[in-house]
Parts: C-alpha cells; structure tokens; sequence
C-alpha cells in the first residue's frame, strides 16, 4: 500500500508538513510506503480549461511546463492521498489550489481515476478559516468517488511561527488518529477496489 502526503505550504518544514508527517508515521509503522511531497512554491498554474485532458485521456495534464505530472504520476498511483494546506485569507493555498483543479480534473477525464483511493485533507492555521480550507479540499474528493475516513476532529492544527504545532496536542492526536484510519480502512477496501464503482461519463 502507497500513500502520498502533499505539501501545499511554501514554507518547507512549517505547520504543515510537521501535520503530514505526523499522520505518515502512522502509516509506516504500519507498514505502508509513503512520500512526502513539496509543492508550496513551485510554479504551478491553474487549470486553462482547455479539455485537452478529455481529448488525450492519456492520464496527464497537457500544460508540461510544471511539476503537475509528476505529482499527479504519483497520485495516481496512491492508495490514499493526503493534501496539506496552510490557510491563507480563510481560504486554500494558491499552489494546492491549482493542482486540486488540475489534477482533479485530468482524473475526471480519465474515467474518474482516483475513484476508490482514500483522500484526506490536512489543514495548518493560525486562528480561524480551517474548516473552509478542509471543506474544499475534501470537496474534489468527493466528486472525484474516493472515499474520506473520520478521525477524532477536523483535521487541522493551530500555529503561527514555525514548529508552533507542536503545542497542539489535540491537533498532533488527531493526525495520529488520522494516519491509523486510513492504514486500516486501506486494508479493508484493497481486496474489493476491483468491483468499485465508477462512473466516467462527463457531466455538463
């Protein structure tokens, strides 16, 4: 079992990615590969909108300029998936934000191709604006048919200066939890993801 945890803070080793890890540690010691991917940062674009992704169905985006296909390799690849965001104006950081809307859509394009995997949404915030954050970034896997485990709350942490989720132990308890869900709920589903169903016919 693979898990990819993605994170969308441009700051490397801040809030986010020390919530990432916490929940990837779960799933090593339970056996599963994992990989921890930095995105905050990089030069990914938004979507065009030019549906060449339903044209090629080729399970890549056509704008090749940027890390996206990589990224995107990976997650399809993945069992489960787990963005990570810092919250900025109350809202998703603009490079999660543009690989949700790229990679979401190639998937859709390709036969809804993260139907069946696990997603999960990580969330870093000084004060207020998490749960819009999370909302959107488990809203493209639910309309991409993955499946989204519960843990003890929201998934998210409070800190501002760097390391400072570390004095969140509710937070840090919660991405334990989180990490142990879904090593389980994989285990579960793996045998029966064959007969999963999809639907990949294109809603206008």
């Amino acid at each position: 079992m693979y898990a990819i945890a993605v994170n969308g803070s441009p700051r490397k080793g801040g809030n986010t990615q020390l919530l990432l890890q916490e929940v990837l540690h779960e799933l090593t010691r339970a056996g599963w590969d994992t990989e921890l991917v930095q995105i905050g940062g990089k030069p990914i674009r938004g979507c065009m909108a030019c549906n060449t992704c339903f044209e090629n169905q080729n399970r890549q985006c056509a704008i090749t300029n940027d890390p996206l296909n990589d990224i995107l390799e990976k997650m399809m690849k993945a069992d489960a998936m787990i963005l990570g965001s810092p919250t900025y104006f109350a809202a998703l950081g603009a490079d999660l934000k543009a690989l949700i809307e790229r990679a979401g859509y190639v998937a859709y394009a390709n036969g809804q191709a993260f139907a069946g995997k696990i997603g999960a949404a990580v969330v870093a915030v000084r004060r207020g604006g998490a749960i819009h954050v999370f909302d959107s970034i488990n809203h493209m896997f639910q309309m991409s048919q993955m499946i989204v485990p519960g843990s003890t709350y929201w998934n998210m942490g409070f800190g501002l200066e760097k390391e400072d989720v570390k004095g969140d132990e509710e937070g840090l308890m919660n991405m334990r939890h989180l990490g142990r869900t879904i090593a389980w709920l994989g285990n579960a589903i793996k045998p029966s993801l064959a007969d999963f169903p999809k639907d990949g016919s294109r809603h206008e």
